[in-house]
């Protein structure tokens, strides 16, 4: 299934997330300009498990490892890649926006790529293979979504045989499907010990159980001020 939009009114114009669409559309841009130097870009900027390792256990500097939590989320491995990623955070994105504000939502979005990438990290502390791209951040946004919209619609393009049509999906199905799979994917690439198809699986769960907890505490929240 591919998300076309959300069927859910806003409020707000959320300039925030047009703006990190905008910044992973620059930075991929910069990446196919400068495509001989790709590998060079992706491991100094990349989020890389080893470094972030040897920094713990203090055999190299911390702050530029900390530095490539966030400059990681801007990069992206392909146009599959890149592509998917903002047409999600776009249909997600702008929701989450409008109820957490502006700042609210750019730190959610920081911190929920910083989850991703730790996940990544504390599954395999010694992989090299840099994690690059929004989907750990994304995620978050997905997590947060399916719990405090779990009632709206996702206007949707389903494949039925060879044909491709529109389908209205409540929003708990759309997402609990797709976090169900990025789980059995991620438990797959352990047991298989494999990390050849470079999905940092792990960097999604992590990002979407952050999400849902983010999502459970704004709804919390959400509560008591409307009670005060």
């Amino acid at each position: 299934m591919i998300p076309i939009r959300d069927i859910h009114p806003r409020i707000r114009l959320p300039f925030v997330n047009y703006a990190l669409l905008f910044a992973c559309g620059i930075a991929f841009g910069y990446q196919i300009i400068h495509a001989a130097e790709a590998d060079a870009i992706v491991r100094e900027f990349g989020f890389i498990p080893a470094n972030f390792q040897a920094a713990v256990d203090g055999q190299a500097e911390l702050g530029p490892v900390l530095l490539t939590l966030i400059t990681s989320l801007f990069l992206h491995g392909g146009w599959f890649h890149v592509i998917g990623n903002l047409l999600y955070l776009r249909v997600f994105g702008d929701n989450i926006e409008d109820r957490l504000g502006h700042l609210g939502y750019l730190v959610f979005y920081l911190l929920a790529g910083a989850a991703g990438c730790l996940a990544q990290w504390a599954v395999d502390p010694t992989g090299t293979l840099p994690t690059v791209g929004a989907s750990g951040a994304i995620a978050g946004a997905l997590g947060m979504y399916i719990v405090l919209y779990p009632r709206a619609k996702i206007l949707t393009l389903f494949p039925v045989f060879i044909f491709l049509t529109f389908l209205e999906v409540p929003a708990i199905l759309f997402l609990g499907i797709w976090g169900v799979q990025q789980f059995l994917n991620g438990i797959l690439s352990i047991a298989e010990s494999s990390t050849s198809e470079g999905v940092a699986w792990f960097a999604h769960i992590g990002g979407f159980a952050l999400g849902i907890v983010g999502g459970i505490l704004a709804r919390l929240f959400g509560r008591r001020k409307k009670k005060s």
